[in-house]
């Protein structure tokens, strides 16, 4: 068999995803779907099997949290967030996880842990990507897909210290200043503060380094820093 695996598509069903799902038997997603749209779309002509990530609310309360399943005699586990893997996995041979954004496959323990990223909305620098899984006589081949795009670069002027703004906005959030204010107030593009809303919304609690961290910025930018870059890409 050949297997589409993917995750946190965000409302986005890429056509270049879907030219590599046409080209599959099942396909699987890890949830973060956002809309009925996409569960039909990739529903209608073949097995597909979802969870359902924190990002997806009332509509998809039938989705089940986490799920295990057989396809061509392999034992799939299957959740949206990595810490919720049940310690206890006997059986199981291939983990499917979302959640991160971020590609990850490793072998421990007799399993393969299974991340594909996200071929959906892209956040700042990170890779859109997807996994096809080929199976045969109890093995599996795994190849990672880079989805090719053209999304435009997050901009942030040249000497903003990136921590301070996250922060500030944060704190506008809770004021309930809108995007546009907030971009204007604290000196960045509309993109930069929606992307930082994003996630604050999606990951409550989360500190400015987190958010940080999940943009994957490697460097603060502020007058002190050598060569500050004008992009997050």
């Amino acid at each position: 068999m050949r297997i589409a695996v993917l995750s946190d598509t965000h409302g986005l069903l890429r056509p270049e995803v879907m030219e590599i799902v046409n080209t599959c038997d099942a396909v699987l997603h890890g949830g973060d779907i956002n809309t009925q749209r996409i569960v039909d779309e990739l529903s209608k002509d073949k097995p597909f099997y979802i969870v359902r990530g924190n990002n997806d609310k009332e509509w998809a309360e039938q989705i089940p949290v986490s799920l295990r399943f057989e396809l061509d005699g392999i034992t799939f586990y299957m959740v949206h967030n990595k810490k919720e893997i049940p310690r206890n996995l006997t059986g199981v041979d291939v983990v499917v996880f979302g959640h991160s954004h971020k590609y990850l496959e490793e072998r421990r323990d007799g399993h393969l842990f299974l991340n594909p990223g996200s071929c959906g909305k892209r956040r700042f620098n990170q890779d859109i990507t997807m996994a096809v899984l080929e199976t045969g006589n109890g093995e599996i081949q795994v190849k990672r897909i880079d989805i090719p795009h053209t999304d435009t670069p997050v901009k942030v002027p040249v000497g903003t210290d990136t921590r301070k703004a996250v922060e500030n906005i944060s704190r506008g959030m809770k004021k309930g200043e809108n995007i546009k204010d907030m971009a204007k107030k604290y000196g960045c593009s509309p993109e930069f503060t929606e992307q930082v809303c994003r996630i604050i919304a999606t990951h409550p609690g989360v500190t400015a380094e987190g958010i940080l961290n999940k943009m994957e910025v490697n460097r603060i930018q502020n007058p002190s820093c050598k060569n500050p870059s004008a992009d997050i890409q």
